[in-house]
């Protein structure tokens, strides 16, 4: 599983512009199932994604093609980590942690 965090690198007006092709870029990976949940971080300098079911190089990849990566106004930090635990309604995602 991964944390996806965005922090805006461009002022918030470039942003604003960009919007609709970002929230279409993340319709596509949740129509993907590959995104699960997705939002602002307050205060509004960025964004969070959790995200599941490809490796490391798929979601660089996926990251990369966000037209707010592609339009260089925001930069990612990707963390990886095994969902041990979860609640119920995630629990497909749950991952066992490697030997």
């Amino acid at each position: 599983m991964f944390i996806l965090e965005l922090t805006y690198t461009a002022p918030i007006e470039r942003v604003d512009a960009l919007i609709d092709a970002h929230v279409e870029w993340l319709d596509a990976q949740y129509a993907a199932g590959v995104f699960l949940a997705s939002g602002r971080k307050n205060p509004r300098d960025g964004g969070v994604i959790l995200a599941a079911g490809v490796d490391r190089a798929e979601i660089e990849k996926i990251a990369a093609a966000d037209p707010f990566s592609v339009e260089g106004v925001c930069a990612y930090r990707i963390t990886e980590f095994y969902a041990t635990k979860t609640v119920d309604g995630i629990a497909p995602y749950r991952e066992e942690l490697p030997s």
